[in-house]
């Protein structure tokens, strides 16, 4: 197979300590699609003789029944595995391969160019230290081109090659090289890249590929692979502050205790002095456990168990940071997200924050903008679609500690997962910590829930209705508050044409403002439970995700979810305020159970059937749920 086979069959010790003393490269292909990144890949495997010969044989039999060169081998096949890519002719997921040379090793991410995959592209880029830009000589700079060129930089790769392909298409002509270069550089002067190689190159047939081509002769620059081969890319992390992040407590027995991460930044001895964040406590490195024994000194991108001198408080979710020059702690951030769900992204929703050793709630409190990505225009946006890029503060529900992405790319990077679905959204890269989280903090108060709950002698909850325009929401929660004020009851109702008067007079009805709507509700129910009320809320609310907002933002038992179920034909025959018929006619926009969805709850904590029951009667059930559950008096 390899270039290396014969040392492979007589020493192979020998040939392990030669690839572990290798240095090793992450580049990532990319760029529009049929720009020929799979044929590229392929290409290099094939004439650096990096393939087995099973391979070479499956190659040369797929390329007969699948490949798109008529007799030729379809090189793009040793990297397209999957079979809807093979059929369509496409990269749809990231395949890496490994491959290696006699100067260097390499882990290789063909990227999808489809602008329906880009997640998948800014994926394989996260991880890879420089990008092979894939231009097609015939069309020159695409948008997928430009894409793909600002996601590599906002993902902080700072080395790109750009491999004008598929020259023979265009006779080698130099002039088109020249301008398609030209093109290209003016366009990425902004994007922060410390270097770009421009090569003209033909993936098919090998031109400048592994070796100069006398194709080219006015070209003097390397090949690809010679490029590839001598590259400068600086490993900063090595010359970084020290950084760890602790995965494991490690506590094999009662007399060790260590903490086991990945080194994100830096060099650490034994002696050298740390502190942890984000509680701010410090010690002493003791030693620096590994399964091989201790070290003397451990650098970045190495696995290691730490153990310290003192005994201080440390989790999993914490950072090991060098004393002198530790990574900052806040909640608060200012960060870029690429979006990566078709499910749109409303500010005020909650999600998933996974960080390098730690997932915790948070959402994206505002989204300043929306950068266009072809033409690095921000525009004013309310959401997030699938493959939009913006720029955005993000809340937590606690501090952690960081660094900005561009400082270190493993502490400032969170990807953002969907609490419902557990399915990856979006992944962000921290830019700062906003200000005003360091300039604000909790205000100790004596006179808490728990005292005013006891002064009106009834426990706080909120009583969250829901349901349709024209359910009977307002009715029957009217009729609770009546009963319960007749009981003596302490008692606030918020409705949701009230509340849009003052509070959300600001708002409309897209599923951004209404996410908005309850997020500032749910805020004001919480600070009613707190005073010690039962509080009655009557809103559409139809997104399952801000209802579950609402009722995190009390503590359990103090969220009651009544679900008043009934059907929309029934709604439309109760049409008090003309909303239906209007909505019909198409004078109202994003009108729940029209042109806006409703989605029912699933298990509401009570179901409401107006149809079977009269408004009365649903008061009465309800009034007696409270009672029956403790709420209307203090327990004894």
């Amino acid at each position: 197979m390899a270039h290396q086979s014969d040392m492979i069959e007589e020493d192979i010790l020998g040939y392990l300590k030669t690839q572990e003393e290798k240095s090793l490269l992450r580049f990532i292909t990319c760029g529009s699609v049929d720009d020929g990144k799979s044929t590229l890949i392929g290409r290099l495997l094939y004439d650096s003789k990096l393939i087995f010969e099973d391979q070479l044989a499956a190659l040369e039999n797929d390329s007969k029944k699948l490949g798109t060169q008529g007799e030729e081998i379809d090189f793009a096949l040793l990297v397209d595995g999957l079979a809807a890519e093979r059929e369509q002719g496409i990269t749809i997921d990231v395949a890496y391969r490994f491959f290696s040379t006699d100067k260097r090793k390499f882990i290789v991410a063909d990227t999808p160019g489809h602008e329906q995959y880009t997640r998948n592209m800014a994926t394989g880029a996260s991880t890879a230290e420089l990008a092979v830009m894939l231009v097609d000589a015939r069309k020159g700079i695409l948008t997928q081109t430009r894409r793909h060129s600002f996601i590599v930089s906002l993902l902080g790769i700072k080395h790109v090659v750009v491999a004008i392909n598929k020259m023979d298409l265009v006779n080698y002509d130099q002039n088109t090289f020249d301008k398609i270069e030209a093109s290209y550089r003016e366009f990425a002067a902004d994007l922060g890249f410390e270097d770009i190689t421009c090569l003209p190159i033909s993936a098919l047939a090998g031109d400048n590929i592994l070796e100069p081509s006398e194709n080219t002769p006015w070209y003097n620059g390397p090949s690809l692979m010679e490029h590839l081969e001598t590259v400068q890319v600086a490993d900063d992390m090595q010359n970084a502050a020290f950084r760890m992040p602790v995965q494991w407590v490690n506590r094999p027995n009662l007399d060790f205790r260590g903490f086991s991460g990945t080194i994100a930044g830096g060099t650490v001895r034994p002696g050298d002095r740390i502190r942890a964040l984000p509680s701010g406590k410090e010690s002493t490195i003791d030693r620096i456990v590994t399964q091989d024994g201790d070290l003397t000194q451990a650098i970045a991108g190495q696995s290691v168990t730490i153990t310290l001198a003192d005994e201080i408080d440390i989790s999993r979710g914490d950072v090991i940071a060098d004393a002198g020059s530790p990574c900052g702690v806040s909640d608060q951030f200012a960060a870029r997200i690429v979006w990566m769900s078709d499910e749109p992204m409303y500010p005020g929703r909650p999600y998933i924050f996974k960080t390098a050793n730690q997932s915790l709630p948070g959402q994206i409190s505002d989204l300043k903008h929306k950068i266009n990505v072809n033409t690095m225009e921000k525009t004013a946006a309310k959401s997030l679609e699938l493959n939009d890029v913006g720029s955005c503060n993000i809340s937590l529900s606690k501090d952690i500690a960081f660094d900005p992405y561009g400082e270190n790319r493993q502490m400032g990077a969170f990807v953002i997962i969907d609490r419902l679905t557990n399915s990856t959204v979006g992944a962000g890269m921290i830019k700062f910590a906003l200000r005003r989280a360091t300039n604000i903090h909790w205000q100790a108060i004596e006179v808490g829930k728990g005292s005013h709950a006891a002064q009106k002698a009834q426990k706080p909850v909120v009583l969250w209705f829901t349901g349709l325009s024209g359910s009977g929401k307002s009715t029957v929660a009217n009729l609770v508050e009546k009963k319960l004020h007749t009981l003596g009851r302490h008692t606030y109702l918020l409705d949701g044409d009230n509340v849009r008067h003052g509070l959300n007079k600001d708002l409309g009805f897209t599923d951004a403002d209404r996410v908005e709507n309850i997020r500032r509700v749910g805020q004001v129910a919480k600070l009613m439970v707190d005073a010690g009320l039962i509080v009655l809320t009557s809103f559409i609310s139809p997104f399952i995700t801000e209802r579950r907002m609402a009722r995190e933002m009390v503590e359990d038992g103090e969220f009651i979810e009544v679900f008043i179920d009934t059907p929309i034909e029934v709604c439309e025959t109760r049409d008090v305020k003309g909303l239906y018929k209007k909505a019909r006619a198409g004078e109202i926009k994003n009108f729940t159970g029209f042109d806006s969805p409703y989605e029912k709850p699933e298990r509401p904590d009570l179901h409401i059937d107006t149809v079977a029951l009269s408004a009365e009667d649903a008061a009465e059930l309800i009034v007696a749920h409270l009672a029956e559950k403790g709420y209307l008096s203090l327990p004894t």
